[in-house]
């Protein structure tokens, strides 16, 4: 478990406030995507939250969201407000283990984040132009020895 990473408050940011308003059990889900790399200080602004969820959390975004389809995997996923929030109930590309991530994930104010190092292997599976910035950054902070993590 980790205590806060950056200096801001986490509750405070607002995606994290409108993730605290559907409710969902915080030990049923993983904010994943660029969400961990906020609360590392290494990025200082994310414009959506994506989330995996299991059981009870995944059943209540279900009640309250509008369901869409995944646009890497085409699997069900769930949007709030207009893609601020999505949560799905599985994580691509590969094999993820989606109560691995949930279980074993930095527990920040009450969130569970996503660890770095599989933040990174997201990223550098996909390697999309708006993950190499990510990846340099999370590769610069491994290096340094302020995290845990390995490459």
């Amino acid at each position: 478990m980790s205590s806060i990473f950056n200096s801001s408050r986490v509750a405070e940011h607002p995606l994290i406030r409108r993730l605290s308003a559907l409710s969902m059990d915080c030990n049923n889900f993983v904010i994943f995507g660029s969400g961990p790399l906020l609360v590392h200080g290494l990025r200082s602004r994310i414009s959506d939250l994506d989330i995996v969820a299991r059981g009870t959390a995944w059943e209540r975004a279900k009640m309250l969201g509008e369901p869409t389809k995944g646009p890497i995997n085409g699997e069900d996923m769930i949007h709030f407000w207009g893609g601020l929030i999505e949560v799905s109930s599985g994580w691509v590309p590969g094999e993820w283990d989606v109560d691995e991530l949930i279980d074993s994930a930095d527990i920040v104010e009450g969130f569970r984040f996503a660890k770095l190092s599989d933040v990174l292997l997201y990223k550098k599976s996909l390697r999309r132009g708006k993950d190499i910035p990510d990846i340099a950054a999370i590769e610069a902070y491994t290096c340094s020895g302020l995290s845990g993590i390995a490459s």
